[in-house]
Parts: structure tokens; C-alpha cells; sequence
């Protein structure tokens, strides 16, 4: 096979005419030519942190969207499927992402489950995380959430960063906030990289302890604008990552949207590139071509280099999209489940009166952190209740893979004016996670997650809608670009019931993530980040 056009050689930071000759998935030969087409080649981008489960659909369908725009490889980390079945979710995701023409490299989930102060559907213990370690799919130890583990030098969470080392494997970070001395200690200790920066500030002061940034886009956290002006000086320490990408947002766009941005700032075309297709590849030691001879055939045509439409993508040789349409045929994808719980009585939620104030999870849109704010609680018969005309909404968090109490408190800036919706993506447990306006929608918003053994849900007054997620109460086995256009409805149906944030379910999925602070909500209860310890609803 032989394709020619205007090559972008980052490695040397030019730009030539020149054909290339591909020999059975390998580039064989590369030739300078006059005579060629006018449209780029350029190696392929890599996400270089994801989670795929939040795509909501399995590997080898996020790989048939992904292609379409460019991406030809990801560091995945799978621990949202751990905490939910173990390394046997893990294994699930690995065999399910062979069987396409993709290039998903894995981590080993090093915090399974993310705290003690939730339940989770499984463990990952240290021999678990050896055994996944061994494995030629697993090229990382991921991100190693309990930062406060590892500069209390917690005997476990040492172990596993010692085994990574031990079979020559690198440490993902995770320290939102982290700086000065315990961001120094926490880099030293083998914490590589770190997606979780909300400010330059902070970027930079990990930079100057040699962590490399990951510049991350989701949909969810937006960190771009915060991150973008430090790629011009530290471009060989940054990648781009999305972190946890939605079905509808996945559709739209992947790292190409993130190379358009940084090329429309006046960022100079070889660093972004740079960022966006080869510091992956170090970093991670992946086996992904960089447009070189004797590289595999990983890489993409454009249009130009104003628009950067993805016209081809190709992998080991293999065109795999073209014109904007996948060229992966769907797979039959088996659906294993951990879901045990049965459906909710209206009483289970609700709150006795039992103070003069609450406290109320403040959600920000476009990021994972929240506020803790205190309100005097609207009550009604000795209930407290959900409060539309402050926007303080009820949220619970239930328990799904025993019978247990749920978990409520009160939450501001969903914006509901009717109904509820749920969800059993809930990072990192998964657990059932719901807000609303009162008990009655809050409990069939619940149940219908129950029934459907995961999903997404929606309940307005006049309107009910579910996607169902029955792979690990997570993820849906249907085609990719289905699932985004269900995913599509549910989500206006959200915004039609008033909210206003840009992704209601994608925020919501994370209003249970207690690593991140501040005030969040457990199956076990409402828990304070910054000092990790659970407090009340009710305060003085």
C-alpha cells in the first residue's frame, strides 16, 4: 500500500511532500516527492487518560466512535469496572478491546475501592495488582488516588507503587490541589503525571517537581482554558486527556477538538503535536507509530491544517475510518453485571427535621471539586425537604449491591424544577445516585435504575426515560452511536426539567467521588473531603 501527501514529521518539526510505502502494518519506506495530494499525514492522537467506562458503552465501541477522530490509541484506566466486579472487570475490558483494530492500553487500578468510607462491588488487592501488572496489556499502575496514603507512607498503597516499579512501570498521580512540600513528597515517592489540575499555578509547581500535566477536557471537568498557556514552554512535559468522555460528546469530537483549540490560541503546530501524538508514546512505552520508517502504520490524513478534519485513520496499516464513519463492525459484546439490590420505598428518602441549618453540597459546572455551603432547610410535617425556589435540591446515594439504608442530603445548582434522575455511574462505587425535587420522582427515578440493573434515568412530570447500562451497571453492549442518541434525549430531558448544568448525569456521576473535595455523599453518608471524615446534615 502506498499513500503520499504532505508529511508532518514532528519528531524533526517539519513539514514535507513525500509518499509512504506500508508493508504488511509497517511503514516500510518513507520518499520525498513532488508529486502528491494536497492533504496531510500525520501520526495518530492518543488520549493520554481515560476512563471508558464513562463513554458508556464498551471498548470495542468506543473505539469504532474514537477512530473517527483520529484517536488511534488510549491509556485507559479501568477502574471503574474494578470497584464494580475486580479484576475480573478488568480482564473483561482487556478481552473486549482485543477484538478490534484499536490500540487500548490499561492500567491496574491501584485504589479499588477508592476509600473505606463507601462499598464498592469488589477489591484489588496488592496480588491482584501484581497478577494485572504481568500482564502485557497493563502498562501502568493508575492513578493513585490516596495521595494522603502515600505521604503517610500507608504500608499498602507503598506496596503497590513498589511492584509497579519493581516490573518497570509507571504511576499515575492524582492530587487535586495538591502543592509546595506535599506535591514535592508525593512526586518523589514515583506519581508520574497528574490529570487533575485546575489552575496554572498548581500545574506549574508539579512541573517544577518533573510531574508531567495532562491538559483534560471531559465532559465534566474542563480544565483547557485554566492549562492551555503552559503547553508553549512545557510542551515536553504535557499531554491532552478527556479524562471521562459522555456517548453524545464522544460523537461529537476526541482529542482533535482539543488540537483545533490550542492551534486556534496561536500555539505552534509541532508542540501540540507533539503533546497530542508522541509524549504518550514515551511515557507509557507504547507501541504506537510515530510516522517514522519501520513504525507501525498508526496515523491520520487531514484536510488542512486550518480546519484539521479527519478525512482517513488508519492502524497498523488498516483503514479503519473515513469521511467521518467508522469502518470497525460492531462485535457481539457479553454483558456481566454486580447488581443486587431491591426496589425503594418513597419513605426510605426521607430526612427528619433535626437543626437549625443544612449542609449543601455546592455542584460547579465543568468541574469535579464542590463547595460547602449551610442553609436553613425547608420543612414540611418535621421533614426536611427539597427547596426549588433556592435551588437546594434532595440527593441519595443508595447502596446497590446489598440492601441497605439509602444515604440523602441536599445538594445546590442542579436547577430541577420537576421530576428527579439517577444514575448508577457514580464514581468511584457506582452506587445509585439521584437528585430531585421530591420523594415520590426521587423513588421511580431510583427504581427504574434497579429494575433495568443499571442505567441513567429521567422522571419529569408528564415524561419517563431510561438508558439502560446492564455491562457492570455502567456501560450499555448496544452500537455506540445508539447509545449517544438515547443518551442525547435523556440529557435534554434533563435540561427541559430545568437544569442548567452542561452534563446533569456526568455531574451528577461524580457528586459521590469523596477523593475529590469538599462535601460529597457516600452510600454511607455525607463525607468531608479535605478532613476525610463523614459529618451531618444537619449543623448548628
Amino acid at each position: 500500500m502506498k499513500i503520499s501527501g504532505n508529511i508532518i514529521d514532528i519528531e524533526n518539526k517539519r513539514i514535507y511532500k513525500g509518499e509512504i510505502v506500508i508493508e504488511n502494518g509497517i511503514i516500510s519506506q518513507i520518499t520525498e516527492k513532488d508529486d502528491v495530494e494536497n492533504k496531510y499525514l500525520l501520526p495518530g492522537f492518543i488520549d493520554a487518560h481515560v476512563h471508558v467506562e464513562s463513554s458508556m458503552v464498551v471498548p470495542s465501541e468506543f473505539a469504532r466512535m474514537a477512530v473517527v477522530h483520529g484517536t488511534v490509541a488510549t491509556i485507559s484506566d479501568p477502574h471503574e469496572i474494578g470497584n464494580v466486579l475486580g479484576v475480573k472487570g478488568v480482564e473483561y475490558m482487556i478481552d473486549n478491546g482485543n477484538q478490534v483494530p484499536f490500540k487500548f492500553y490499561f492500567g491496574a487500578p491501584s485504589c479499588v475501592p477508592a476509600t473505606p468510607f463507601e462499598t464498592a462491588g469488589a477489591e484489588i488487592n496488592t496480588d491482584d495488582v501484581r497478577y494485572l501488572l504481568e500482564k502485557p496489556e497493563i502498562v501502568y499502575l493508575a492513578e493513585m488516588m490516596n495521595w494522603p496514603g502515600v505521604l503517610f507512607k500507608d504500608k499498602v498503597v507503598l506496596e503497590k507503587i513498589a511492584i509497579a516499579k519493581e516490573l518497570g512501570k509507571v504511576v499515575d498521580g492524582h492530587a487535586p490541589g495538591l502543592k509546595g512540600d506535599q506535591a514535592r513528597d508525593y512526586i518523589a515517592a514515583g506519581m508520574s503525571t497528574d490529570h487533575e489540575c485546575f489552575t496554572a499555578e498548581e500545574a506549574l509547581d508539579k512541573l517544577k517537581y518533573g510531574m508531567k500535566i495532562l491538559i483534560r477536557e471531559g465532559s465534566a471537568a474542563k480544565n483547557f482554558e485554566a492549562l492551555i498557556g503552559l503547553l508553549d514552554e512545557h510542551y515536553e512535559n504535557m499531554m491532552f486527556c478527556s479524562d471521562d468522555k459522555h456517548p453524545d460528546n464522544l460523537e461529537e469530537g476526541h482529542i482533535n477538538l482539543l488540537v483545533k483549540r490550542a492551534l486556534a490560541k496561536g500555539n505552534d503546530l509541532f508542540k501540540v503535536l507533539q503533546a497530542a501524538c508522541i509524549n504518550p508514546i514515551h511515557h507509557y512505552g507504547m507501541k504506537v507509530g510515530q510516522l517514522q520508517t519501520n513504525d507501525q502504520a498508526d496515523f491520520i490524513v487531514i484536510d488542512n491544517l486550518e480546519d484539521f478534519t479527519v478525512l482517513q485513520t488508519y492502524i497498523d496499516g488498516k483503514l479503519v475510518a473515513e469521511n467521518g464513519k467508522t469502518k470497525i463492525k460492531s462485535i457481539h459484546n457479553e454483558v456481566i453485571n454486580n447488581f443486587s439490590t431491591t426496589k425503594k420505598s418513597e419513605s426510605d428518602f426521607y430526612i427528619t427535621t433535626n437543626g437549625e441549618k443544612i449542609r449543601v453540597i455546592e455542584a460547579m459546572d465543568g468541574q469535579l471539586i464542590t463547595n460547602e455551603l449551610t442553609y436553613r432547610p425547608k420543612t414540611v410535617d418535621g421533614y426536611a425537604i427539597s427547596d426549588t425556589s433556592q435551588d437546594i435540591l434532595k440527593m441519595t446515594v443508595v447502596n446497590r449491591y446489598q440492601e441497605a439504608t439509602p444515604a440523602v442530603a441536599f445538594i445546590k445548582n442542579f436547577g430541577l424544577k420537576e421530576g428527579a434522575i439517577a444514575s448508577s455511574v457514580g464514581h468511584d462505587s457506582h452506587n445509585i445516585i439521584a437528585v430531585g425535587v421530591d420523594d415520590a420522582s426521587i423513588m421511580e427515578a431510583v427504581n427504574m435504575v434497579i429494575e433495568a440493573k443499571g442505567g441513567v434515568s429521567a422522571v419529569s412530570a408528564t415524561e419517563k426515560a431510561i438508558v439502560a447500562l446492564p455491562v457492570a451497571g455502567i456501560m450499555s453492549p448496544k452500537n455506540g452511536y445508539e447509545v449517544a442518541k438515547e443518551y442525547k434525549a435523556i440529557d435534554a430531558l434533563a435540561k427541559q426539567m430545568g437544569s442548567t448544568l452542561q452534563s446533569p448525569f456526568m455531574t451528577l456521576s461524580f457528586m459521590a467521588l469523596l477523593v475529590i473535595p469538599s462535601l460529597k455523599l457516600s452510600d454511607k453518608g455525607l463525607f468531608e473531603g479535605n478532613r476525610f471524615e463523614f459529618v451531618d446534615v444537619f449543623c448548628e
